[in-house]
């Protein structure tokens, strides 16, 4: 068995090996443990030197096992160094592939949840259903113009008896303007005993004189 089946605790031929979760929270708790045992060492790094330093000039051979006994913890605190990398990059892998498995499962669910919500559904029908709604939607928009439009006014006249109604009124209008004309129509004659003279009444005698031209006007056709 390899090193990590024991840390893991897996089983021989035909076990079933530890899930994706069991193996993440194993890996975090050696690295709990190396972490704590790289802080050891440390402290014993520093002790050794301050070991070193004191008995330097008055105990060689101490200050010389102590220099040792440094050299090793520093030694093993390297390979801790290393092994925390590698448990690292495991756990790395090892979160990354949950994190996918978990995604692809609910893709997949979601992919069952969309077949099943299209299993009753026939894209001939969709395409119908589309072009009837884009029928209604043309006729909504003809009648908003419809109403749009104001009644009674515009170019667009085609009720029967509106063009000839509109071809008489122009010819009438024609006739109007010809007689309207001062030089065709004969006027009375102008009187030739002049008038008394009297006070002029300012907008009342001119009321009356255009009335009176009119008057004429009017008997003499």
């Amino acid at each position: 068995m390899s090193v990590f089946g024991k840390l893991f605790g897996g089983g021989g031929k035909g076990g079933k090996g530890p899930s994706a979760q069991e193996a993440i929270q194993k890996l975090r708790e050696t690295e709990e443990m190396l972490t704590k045992k790289q802080e050891f060492l440390e402290k014993k790094i520093d002790q050794e030197l301050i070991t070193a330093k004191k008995n330097g000039t008055k105990n060689k051979r101490a200050a010389l096992q102590a220099l040792k006994r440094k050299k090793r913890y520093e030694k093993q605190l390297t390979q801790i160094d290393g092994t925390l990398s590698t448990i690292e990059f495991q756990r790395e892998a090892l979160e990354n592939a949950n994190t996918n498995t978990e995604v692809l499962k609910n893709m997949g669910f979601a992919a069952k949840a969309m077949k099943a919500a299209h299993e009753n559904m026939d894209i001939d029908k969709v395409d119908d259903l589309m072009q009837d709604i884009t029928e209604q939607q043309e006729l909504a928009q003809e009648i908003s113009d419809a109403i749009s439009k104001p009644v009674g006014f515009g170019d667009e006249f085609d009720e029967p008896g509106c063009s000839d109604f509109l071809l008489e009124q122009e010819e009438l209008d024609k006739n109007l303007l010809e007689i309207g004309g001062t030089e065709n129509v004969p006027l009375p004659n102008v009187p030739s005993t002049s008038l008394p003279s009297r006070p002029a009444k300012k907008e009342d005698e001119d009321e009356d004189d255009m009335e009176d031209l009119q008057r004429w006007a009017m008997q003499a056709n």
